[in-house]
């Protein structure tokens, strides 16, 4: 997979030195950030339940021939964001250990839940999709940005999170993922202000719908559907690819051409949320 991000970003395109924790990578987004960063020349440190798949990202990332960040580049550390703060702690501790520091926490991990109406879901289901979207992202940024604190050298915290989050942007039966969503942009403009004077930023990222792993069905059943919805629903026509419409900006809120960005909710989806535009009796 080569790196699209054009040359006009060139400032960007060398991240070297920067260690980047990245939550949900053995997969979708968070698999494609990471082998995107490591490119640039950061240190990852890939944290996801799934061990094996982290082992085959990392041998990826180690074997690549990038001139900036040494032989060993990634590590994994196997974690499921769900299991409580004393597990988290232990393991955010192995993987401060590993690089010496974290310049960057990138929280990706999160579920979709059941798509289920309110009076119909589950507290148990509810529950499942709160734990790792919210709780576990507020978990890792608290034990991490303590750290950051601590350590004096500042860092960026990126939440992704997503336009069900956003309150122009409802949809049936997603109750449990949108509220968890939006509780997560929520947490980032508290936390940047909390954080600010230690020269910690924290900022999300709501994509609109990309192809990855928790996305795969509604392009392989509705590819046809999906593609007339889009050209004639959305202001730019087109589903933006997660590199480089999500990438770069993942390397911009990193690069120290940054340093002034908190607490904001960067809006990625080609302006399909955006209230007003056209509907087609055609669809």
């Amino acid at each position: 997979m080569t790196s699209n991000i054009p040359h006009e970003f060139e400032s960007w395109s060398q991240l070297g030195g920067k260690i980047v924790m990245v939550t949900g990578a053995s997969s979708g987004l968070g698999f494609e950030f990471c082998v995107d960063l490591a490119k640039a020349g950061c240190k990852i440190i890939a944290v996801a339940r799934r061990i094996d798949r982290l082992n085959t990202l990392c041998d990826q990332i180690n074997k690549m021939d990038v001139p900036i960040g040494g032989p060993h580049r990634a590590i994994a550390v196997e974690l499921d964001v769900t299991a409580g703060e004393p597990l988290i702690v232990e393991c955010m501790e192995k993987a401060w250990d590993a690089f010496g520091c974290i310049d960057v926490l990138i929280n990706n991990a999160g579920v979709n839940g059941p798509k289920r109406m309110s009076l119909e879901l589950s507290e148990k289901e509810r529950e499942n999709v709160v734990k790792t979207n919210l709780k576990g992202a507020w978990l890792l940024s608290k034990n991490v940005g303590a750290r950051m604190r601590d350590g004096g050298r500042g860092g960026s915290i990126i939440n992704i999170s997503s336009v069900f989050g956003l309150h122009r942007a409802q949809f049936r039966g997603s109750v449990a993922y949108s509220s968890s969503k939006a509780g997560l942009d929520s947490m980032t403009k508290v936390m940047a202000l909390e954080l600010g004077e230690y020269n910690i930023r924290v900022n999300s990222i709501a994509p609109g719908l990309f192809r990855a792993e928790m996305t795969e069905n509604i392009y392989r059943e509705s590819s046809k559907v999906l593609k007339s919805v889009v050209e004639k629903t959305v202001p730019l026509a087109s589903l933006g690819r997660v590199n480089p419409a999500l990438t770069s900006l993942i390397r911009y809120l990193i690069h120290d051409s940054s340093s002034y960005v908190s607490g904001n909710v960067f809006i990625v989806d080609s302006g399909g949320t955006l209230p007003a535009f056209s509907i087609f009796s055609s669809l």
